[in-house]
């Protein structure tokens, strides 16, 4: 597989992650899709159609077929559903088209992308206007991200933020489409398998990361990506 990934433009970094775009090889692959917080608009060459994938709570396997493209829109934690215009919660852990949500737009849009040369570019400017029109990220959320990662206890974020623990994971269930224990448990996840990959010794990770231990780790890893921390650093 190739895979092409860039920066969104400046107006909408915001709200977006990233714009990526890929094409399979001559032989099928299944590739395994591990939960990273984001919630993704991906256009794909078998049906010519944009679906929303995420946010995920556990590995999902993806069959590619020989030559199959893809573009798509990465949004960053906590800034995919206001967009979209529904809570996080009514796509955790599933692929759903996009045209059950924006019903005739997505269906444009889908074509424009099918026609395009670069098909990512074509298809961040034509959500452009609707992440634009969400406004700017909400703050308390953006913290929640930072808190989270950070591995600040749920109780503590709650008193700094000044809600109860219950109106905070309504707030999460929202955004992130999970309860910022996950968040918390996915963000350090995505954080060891960075250093995991980057050659990083798994007694050292575990302890940088706020693990237990490398017991902990592991179970860990297996648990959200389907695979031993061994593989992740292959």
């Amino acid at each position: 597989m190739t895979y092409r990934e860039r920066p969104a433009a400046p107006a909408l970094a915001g709200r977006v992650a990233c714009v990526w775009g890929s094409r399979q090889g001559p032989v099928a692959q299944v590739k395994s899709i591990v939960p990273d917080g984001c919630i993704d608009l991906i256009w794909s060459s078998r049906d010519e159609a944009v679906h929303v994938a995420g946010p995920d709570t556990r590995p999902v396997e993806a069959g590619l077929r020989p030559g199959e493209q893809f573009a798509a829109v990465r949004f960053r934690p906590g800034a995919g559903a206001a967009v979209l215009g529904l809570p996080a919660s009514a796509l955790r852990d599933a692929r759903v088209p996009l045209s059950d949500i924006w019903e005739r737009d997505a269906d444009r849009i889908a074509d424009l992308v099918a026609a395009a040369v670069d098909g990512p570019r074509v298809l961040e400017g034509l959500v452009a206007e609707r992440v634009l029109g969400a406004g700017p990220p909400d703050c308390t959320v953006a913290g929640v991200v930072r808190a989270a990662a950070a591995g600040e206890s749920v109780r503590s974020l709650a008193a700094d933020l000044g809600y109860s623990e219950r109106h905070l994971r309504r707030l999460c269930l929202d955004a992130f489409g999970y309860g910022p224990k996950t968040l918390q448990r996915i963000l350090r996840f995505q954080r060891a398998v960075r250093l995991i990959a980057a050659g990083r010794p798994l007694g050292e990770v575990a302890a940088t990361c706020g693990f237990a231990d490398q017991a902990h780790l592991t179970r860990e890893v297996r648990s959200l990506s389907g695979r031993p921390p061994s593989v992740l650093a292959a």
